[in-house]
């Protein structure tokens, strides 16, 4: 087990029960997944607590806990080593405002092709403009990303 700060934040409707969640719990026993509820304020309230005044941190984030990592990363992008996110809700008024080139955290996005619910080419254009160090991956898969998920080398994507 390595010593790192990791976090998974759910999406909209998610909890730390997820399948999402529990995967990642299996890989990686030390880390942190938090039950966020309510709107996207009082969710980046939250977050904030938890991440304060701590550094070296890896985000994973799932649609709308992409959402709050981009925004985390952001406002805080000091305290941020890489973000992971799975079919950011990057179309959210809060993010596609940003300015160009704003977040100099190394951000690997997953986004399926098959996605009903957040467009991937709408999301890709919005991420290009915004992370400085990108690596997007499109995936034949749909929102929810499980047949991704579970292929992921969660190892190597978090420490290397």
């Amino acid at each position: 087990m390595r010593n790192q700060k990791l976090i998974f934040i759910h999406g909209l409707e998610g909890s730390s029960q997820g399948n999402k969640a529990k995967l990642l719990r299996k890989i990686f026993p030390e880390i942190l997944i938090p039950d966020f509820y309510g709107p996207l304020a009082q969710r980046m309230e939250l977050l904030t607590a938890i991440l304060h005044e701590s550094e070296s941190w890896k985000i994973i984030g799932s649609s709308f806990g992409g959402l709050m990592g981009a925004l985390f990363a952001h406002q805080f992008p000091q305290r941020v080593d890489k973000l992971i996110l799975l079919a950011p809700a990057l179309v959210w008024p809060e993010f596609a405002q940003l300015h160009k080139a704003s977040i100099p955290v190394p951000t690997v996005i997953f986004h399926g092709t098959h996605d009903a619910v957040i467009p991937v080419n709408l999301v890709r254009k919005l991420a290009e403009r915004v992370f400085v160090i990108l690596d997007f991956h499109t995936v034949k898969d749909d929102h929810g990303l499980h047949e991704t998920a579970q292929n992921i080398d969660w190892q190597a994507i978090i420490y290397v």
